[in-house]
């Protein structure tokens, strides 16, 4: 492993093998450095790297559960809207059949109250045909007294008598009008 030198020699050390003092001091050097790694950075290096672990799972389970959240949220609005338009549906049912029903009251109130102007009406009509027949008798009557005194040429002031020409005459008329 020593090579004499030409010169004096002496021993040189080959550079490619080194020498036993450095093989020594450098294995006590590895061994510190591995106990130091081993004892205070590997296990601070595991608790990052766990603890960032730890913190990319909790985040996707985070994420997990708010999305399972957001999908059951999404299934409450969309049954509440499915019963909103169900409800809305009935209330738009109700509200037709009460506005037939208003409608149908109504017009059996003006079908009635139309039926009631018409009987009124045509008791008016009666009555006033009554009282102008009436009138027109005792017109008639009168004038037909005074046209047969005219022709006669006697008073039939008795309103007895009057009344029975004129009850002959009138009944004479409407025998006549009724052929």
């Amino acid at each position: 492993m020593y090579f004499l030198a030409a010169e004096g020699g002496e021993a040189v050390h080959n550079p490619i093998i080194p020498a036993w003092e450095e093989i020594v001091v450098g294995g006590i050097a590895f061994i510190v450095l591995c106990f130091v790694l081993m004892k205070f950075v590997f296990p601070r290096m595991e608790q990052t790297f766990q603890a960032r672990v730890d913190a990319i799972e909790g985040g996707i389970k985070r994420a997990e559960a708010a999305q399972a959240e957001a999908n059951q949220l999404l299934e409450q609005y969309r049954a509440q809207l499915a019963e909103a338009r169900t409800d809305a549906a009935k209330i738009r049912d109700d509200a037709r059949a009460d506005a037939e029903g208003i409608r149908q009251d109504i017009l059996a109130k003006a079908r009635e109250e139309s039926d009631r102007i018409i009987a009124a009406g045509k008791e008016q009509l009666a009555a006033e045909r009554a009282t102008i027949v009436r009138e027109l008798r005792t017109e008639v009557g009168t004038i037909a007294v005074d046209l047969a005194s005219r022709i006669v040429g006697e008073s039939l002031a008795d309103e007895a008598r009057r009344k029975g020409t004129v009850d002959r005459f009138l009944s004479g008329l409407e025998s006549t009008g009724a052929r």
